[in-house]
């Protein structure tokens, strides 16, 4: 079948130079079962016109898209792994597969995991399991529902291998995953660079990111890429992060490597959503430090983009990128404010009045121990859903004298523009969830009976929700 209209192949990430990629070949598969295709995000790539076939040729076998790579690119990095320093890292078990435009001109990634080893793949088999990309589709889907900066999840296939894992029940289903990105470069792409003490590539790799990722900064003469590029990040970070804590979501694994230079969140392995405001909380059952707990990760972002001053002391003066580096956490709370008004569905007013109020919901959260998604449901648009959340299963919390500092805040408060009360999402009785309970129960539907309208159905509403809230 004809590729879209809207087609526009890309092949930007090869300008570089091999010296920041490798060329790889993709796993052959025993089988290729196509459970998951992103038809929304493949129309935004003119991709939405290939038959299942064509589909399975592309995101399963990897024949490569016309126009775009000839070869999949296994790409290279170090990183900070829990704030120890690994020169070992690189694609291991993915690749970059394509680029592509979409209609606004915009640079996007196709990449994978599950696809096969890699020279960087330290003794792995290089594979994903089913359960895996099913989480990364849903993780993925909620998150871009709540209005987060994310990648999106393109395809799963279902590869027919029975791998061994130590942390889900062996032997388990196997699969390879594409997901769709702005970019793939991350402070580890810079980290390398400076370890290796190639400070001539820095400068080049700057001025790449800055034109292809930042096409609206405009470097003025005598100004610093560099410092220019940096603050840039910086303020993307602080966006992306604040965004997380709004949602309720845990990374888990905030290591250099996993920050995206564009501040889009990406890579979901042992995330969660907060079941209720717990600062302590902590996704990956590995970090038993709580090192990226769900209140430690502000800290965990600053902390990476200090190493990533760090790959630019050379091009950058010290003292300039302390004071950014310095400037993050007011930039980070500004952010934040903004994030919960629209995650409440209510205009800002000024500083003082957003931190007034996103204090007030937090404290409260966290004192009432109430679910943590229930509140911005009830009361989303403030006081245009009073009646609503006077009537939820939640109205005992609400009747409580601790929330009336909340309510006194929402009540002066007008809704964001184009909210609808009634609008089907807001009918039913509870919010739409991600929490561990609905995960595995997914997840038994189909891994026991293989019931993949399941996940249809919670994809389903969570495109409900994005509707009433306007993310879609």
């Amino acid at each position: 079948m004809p590729f879209s209209s809207s087609y526009r192949p890309a092949v930007d990430h090869t300008t570089l130079g091999d010296a920041f990629y490798d060329v790889v070949e993709p796993a052959e598969f025993p089988e290729h079962i196509l459970r998951y295709r992103n038809r929304k995000a493949a129309a935004t790539v003119g991709l939405d016109t290939l038959t299942d076939e064509e589909w399975i040729n592309h995101f399963g076998h990897f024949q490569p898209l016309p126009g775009s790579l000839p070869h999949p690119l296994a790409l290279r990095y170090h990183g900070h792994q829990f704030r120890q320093y690994n020169p070992d890292l690189g694609d291991g078990r993915g690749f970059l597969f394509a680029q592509l435009r979409d209609s606004n001109g915009r640079l996007l990634d196709l990449g994978t995991k599950g696809s096969g080893r890699t020279p960087w793949s330290r003794g792995g088999d290089g594979r994903l399991t089913l359960k895996g990309g099913v989480r990364e589709i849903l993780a993925a889907a909620m998150l871009e529902g709540l209005g987060v900066d994310t990648s999106r999840a393109f395809s799963l296939i279902e590869t027919g291998e029975h791998l061994e894992r130590h942390d889900e029940p062996s032997p388990t289903r196997s699969a390879v995953l594409v997901r769709l990105s702005h970019s793939h470069i991350r402070i580890g792409t810079f980290q390398r660079l400076a370890a290796l003490g190639d400070t001539a590539s820095i400068p080049l790799l700057v001025a790449y990111v800055l034109e292809t990722y930042y096409p609206d900064i405009v470097v003025p003469e005598g100004g610093n890429p560099a410092l220019i590029l940096f603050e840039a990040v910086c303020g993307k970070v602080a966006r992306v992060g604040a965004q997380w804590m709004a949602a309720g979501f845990v990374h888990g694994v905030l290591n250099t490597d996993n920050i995206a230079i564009t501040g889009e969140s990406f890579d979901y392995g042992p995330w969660r959503f907060l079941p209720r405001f717990d600062p302590s909380f902590v996704a990956a059952y590995f970090d038993h430090s709580g090192l990226y707990s769900y209140g430690r990760q502000p800290q965990a972002l600053v902390w990476s983009l200090a190493r990533l001053a760090e790959c630019l002391l050379e091009t950058a003066p010290h003292s300039a990128l302390s004071e950014i580096i310095s400037s993050f956490p007011a930039l980070y709370e500004s952010e934040l404010d903004a994030a919960w008004c629209r995650r409440m569905g209510v205009v800002q007013t000024g500083p003082e009045d957003d931190r007034a109020l996103r204090h007030a919901v937090t404290l409260f959260m966290e004192k009432s121990g109430i679910p943590f998604p229930a509140l911005p449901f009830d009361w989303y648009g403030g006081p245009i859903s009073t009646r609503r959340a006077m009537e939820s299963p939640r109205a005992a919390f609400y009747a409580e004298p601790g929330f009336q500092p909340v309510r006194s805040l929402l009540d002066a408060r007008a809704a964001l523009p184009g909210i609808m009360p009634d609008h089907a999402y807001f009918r039913a009785e509870t919010p739409c969830d991600m929490l561990i309970g609905t995960v595995e129960t997914l997840w038994s539907a189909l891994s026991e009976d293989n019931d993949w309208t399941a996940l249809d159905a919670i994809l389903g509403r969570i495109g409900v929700m994005s509707d009433a809230l306007g993310t879609g």
